[in-house]
Formats: C-alpha cells, sequence, structure tokens
C-alpha cells in the first residue's frame, strides 16, 4: 500500500513540476519579447536614423564630431568627409561614422517645425474669432 501512495505522491509532482516549468518558460518568453521592444528596436531605429543622417551629408552642412569639433564640409568622399573647422580655414579630414550630428539639417528641422506651429496658432486664433461674431438671423 506504501508504494502505491508514494507512487500517486509522485505523480502529482510531476504534474506541477511541469506545470511550474512550462510557467516559467512563458515568462521568460514573454520577458524577452518586453526587452526587444524596450530596449533593441528603439536602439536599431536611432542606429538608422544616424546612418541615414550620415548618409545624407552635403558639401556646405555644419557638422558636430563625436569628439565636439564643430565645421562646414568642404568635400565628401565614400569613407570620409573633409571639414573647414575655423575662420582661419584649418582643414580635417574625418571618418563618416565619427559625425555625431548634422547642426544645419537639425535648426532646418527645427524652424519648419516652429512655422508649422506658429500657423496652426494663427489659424486657431482666426477660428476663435470667427467663434466670437454673433449669428445674424434674418
Amino acid at each position: 500500500m506504501l508504494p502505491f501512495i508514494i507512487s500517486l505522491a509522485a505523480d502529482s509532482t510531476a504534474g506541477v513540476s511541469a506545470a511550474g516549468s512550462m510557467y516559467t518558460l512563458v515568462f521568460m518568453i514573454l520577458m524577452l519579447v518586453v526587452l526587444y521592444f524596450i530596449m533593441i528596436r528603439p536602439q536599431r531605429k536611432k542606429e538608422k536614423a544616424d546612418n541615414e543622417m550620415r548618409k545624407n551629408v552635403q558639401v556646405g552642412d555644419e557638422i558636430e564630431t563625436i569628439g565636439g569639433i564643430v565645421g562646414i564640409i568642404t568635400k565628401i568622399e565614400e569613407k570620409t568627409v573633409v571639414i573647414e573647422t575655423s575662420s582661419d580655414r584649418c582643414k580635417m579630414r574625418i571618418k563618416k561614422w565619427a559625425i555625431a550630428t548634422n547642426v544645419s539639417a537639425d535648426e532646418e528641422a527645427r524652424s519648419k517645425a516652429e512655422a508649422a506651429k506658429a500657423e496652426k496658432a494663427e489659424k486657431k486664433g482666426k477660428k476663435d474669432k470667427d467663434e466670437d461674431k454673433p449669428i445674424e438671423k434674418d
């Protein structure tokens, strides 16, 4: 009789263990999915945007390097760019991957955003004035 009870107890704990390991597996998969959407995906989007910015730099753009050097692009080569860093026309050749920001493009985007914001506020102000007019009845 005792071996039968021990056998039943072992079967019931095996079922609990299998269910527990399944929940653990599901939990781990769920954590990996959350990790992907919180950390990995935004990092890839940022890298893609940075590579696109580096690919689209043009002669005459003002850039800032990862070392903090600010200059204007004078020549673009396949993997490098030549920048002019000061008024005495000091030129430096840097790798494209060292470009941190395109200051010219950032300023242009900021001015467009401000213009759109001002236009939106102007339309809202005009709309508010129209609402303040009394309604004329015939």
